[in-house]
């Protein structure tokens, strides 16, 4: 008889416990267009989340803590470049115990603070976000995750083949953050 062996499909961690994966963000023209074509390509509604994302000052990366209704909170260190293609992105997340340990209990400086509803969608290794940013618009984030079985390679292509499924409703493309834009249009030194 023979065995079948199950292969976990977990995240292609580095040395020091970094993650990462290849984002791609743009507007979105046509918002109740998004959820429908997402759902044709074969990606799973997953739901809606209510997100608050506070922003903080730190030296050579980026860090907010997101505060997620109904989820524990999570604070997200990450480096990113700004670019209009998709980008690689090296990112951890910690608990709200493990960001007290990795930076400290005193508070840290706000930048600002990002509020959106987020429709959260998986298709394969990839997370849909199909976002409603207050103060910005509407947006579409994808992020495939790098992982063992699914390499940088692969995870490029499945972004593109999400990015040609939605090209009918795509807006520009945005090379930066949520967090930029918002301070670009409130004229706020960068983080």
């Amino acid at each position: 008889m023979d065995r079948v062996h199950h292969r976990v499909d977990l995240p292609d961690a580095q040395d020091d416990g970094t993650m990462r994966n290849v984002e791609f963000k743009a507007e979105l023209r046509d918002p109740a267009l998004a959820l429908p074509i997402c759902l044709e390509l074969g990606a799973k509604y997953v739901g809606t989340l209510k997100q608050t994302d506070t922003y903080y000052r730190v030296a050579d990366a980026r860090l907010k803590k997101r505060e997620t209704v109904g989820e524990p909170t999570e604070w997200i260190f990450y480096q990113r470049p700004d670019q209009l293609r998709p980008k690689l992105s090296q990112f951890m997340i910690y608990s709200e115990a493990e960001a007290h340990e990795r930076f400290g209990i005193t508070p840290l400086p706000v930048w600002l603070v990002v509020k959106k509803k987020r429709d959260l969608l998986l298709y394969g290794n990839v997370r849909i976000h199909l976002d409603a940013v207050d103060d910005l618009g509407a947006f579409v984030e994808l992020e495939a995750m790098i992982t063992k079985a699914c390499g940088e390679d692969a995870c490029r292509d499945a972004v593109a083949r999400i990015r040609t499924a939605l090209a009918p409703v795509l807006g520009e493309p945005i090379s930066c953050g949520y967090s930029d834009l918002l301070a670009r249009a409130a004229e706020l030194p960068a983080a």
